[in-house]
């Protein structure tokens, strides 16, 4: 017997977000893999490189005793520890572990940063293009988003100019800023980043400083917002660089004052992030030889695509000089980024990402492709389209 529901109540207003396409894609490409059909994706930013071997081991140590628990919501003690150890060795920068807390993912930590931050109704610039997730949660919290158009032009960099004025004409409450970015992999200049938080000092708003894809940087100098001030709310990951997607665990630098409004609500919103992954989330920090060997391989992914893109017809490419993404306007006659990649699934069998998921006004122009995979699934990703063309 089927089952049959009749609709109660409708869905709330704040559910009605757009989708995040890139998902979606990467559903229907695992669907069609599913039905026997060789895909390749080039959708989403997932590592094809498992993670290192120090973060199993240390998973499979403590499954070993067959006790996983609960830690502090602000995550365990040991763990911000050594990631404030890892602020002092690599950026200089001194933050307390006390500052320091665990997440269940980056997502987890935007949540927690909005919720915080700001009230309903309060409006936050974001760039455009950018990722979709801060739109859909600003939104879906009763937020607004404030988009600032960026492009070829200006190298995809929302600058501090932009903002202020944006400001000038109705005042911000935030500005959420990545470096390196996604869709585009533009690192913002240290100057620049600078100036930025200078600004959200001197006008009383919150900074928010994206930096997930840190360690993921070609030639480019990338920096933290901790260099400049202590009042900017960072938040990073163990996913990109790390390796560890589907652990679900990150990490956020707050500024003293929304410690403990940030653990209230992550206590009641999440307990804390799997020890699980906290405990590899450790050793993983310590697995730097392993970790750049993957991204040597980015490296090599990176100068090939940047070679096959305009053989491809692509156009106006964006610096390719940090994440795994690569950003560009379709080929010559193609305007329509939702119906291009769809056609590219089904005779190519390679998953993209429309733009539209980045760029509401303009991202029917445009196509993300995602270099995070194994080049040999990249080279012949580009066989298979090239065959198309």
């Amino acid at each position: 017997m089927t089952e049959t529901f009749a609709p109660i109540a409708a869905a709330s207003q704040r559910s009605r977000v757009d989708p995040f396409r890139a998902m979606d894609v990467l559903a229907e490409a695992n669907r069609m893999r599913a039905g026997g059909v060789d895909v390749i994706s080039l959708a989403v930013g997932q590592p094809f490189a498992p993670a290192p071997k120090r973060a199993i081991d240390a998973a499979r140590t403590i499954l070993d005793t067959g006790r996983i628990a609960y830690t502090d919501a602000l995550g365990r003690m040991d763990l911000r520890e050594r990631l404030s150890r890892h602020y002092a060795d690599y950026y200089g920068c001194e933050v307390s572990p006390e500052r320091i807390m665990i997440t269940t993912g980056s997502s987890a930590g935007f949540n927690l940063a909005f919720l915080a931050a700001f009230d309903p109704g309060d409006r936050v610039a974001i760039a455009s293009p950018g990722y979709p997730a801060y739109r859909n949660i600003l939104k879906a919290l009763g937020l607004v988003p404030v988009e600032i158009e960026v492009d070829a032009g200006d190298g995809y960099v929302l600058d501090a100019a932009r903002v202020r004025a944006e400001h000038e004409k109705q005042p911000l409450h935030g500005v959420l800023v990545a470096s390196p970015a996604n869709p585009t992999g533009t690192v913002t200049p240290p100057e620049e980043l600078e100036r930025l938080v200078s600004f959200a000092n001197a006008a009383g708003i919150h900074f928010i400083s994206d930096e997930i894809y840190h360690s993921l940087t070609y030639g480019k100098t990338e920096a933290t917002a901790l260099s400049y001030s202590a009042s900017p709310i960072v938040i990073n990951s163990f996913s990109k660089f790390y390796c560890m997607t589907g652990w679900r665990i990150g990490w956020m630098v707050l500024p003293p004052h929304l410690v403990r409004p940030i653990e209230r609500i992550a206590q009641s919103l999440y307990i804390s992030a799997p020890e699980l992954s906290q405990v590899a989330a450790m050793a993983v920090l310590d697995a730097g030889d392993e970790l750049v060997q993957v991204r040597e391989g980015y490296v090599a992914n990176r100068d090939f695509l940047t070679q096959a893109l305009p053989h491809l017809g692509f156009r106006d490419i964006a610096p390719i000089d940090g994440a795994f993404y690569a950003y560009a306007t379709l080929p010559e006659g193609q305007d329509d980024s939702t119906a291009y990649t769809r056609h590219i699934l089904e005779t190519c069998h390679v998953a993209l990402t429309p733009g539209l998921d980045f760029d509401p006004r303009r991202g029917h122009r445009t196509v993300r492709l995602s270099y995070a995979c194994d080049n040999a699934s990249l080279v012949e990703a580009v066989r298979r389209i090239e065959a198309k063309l």
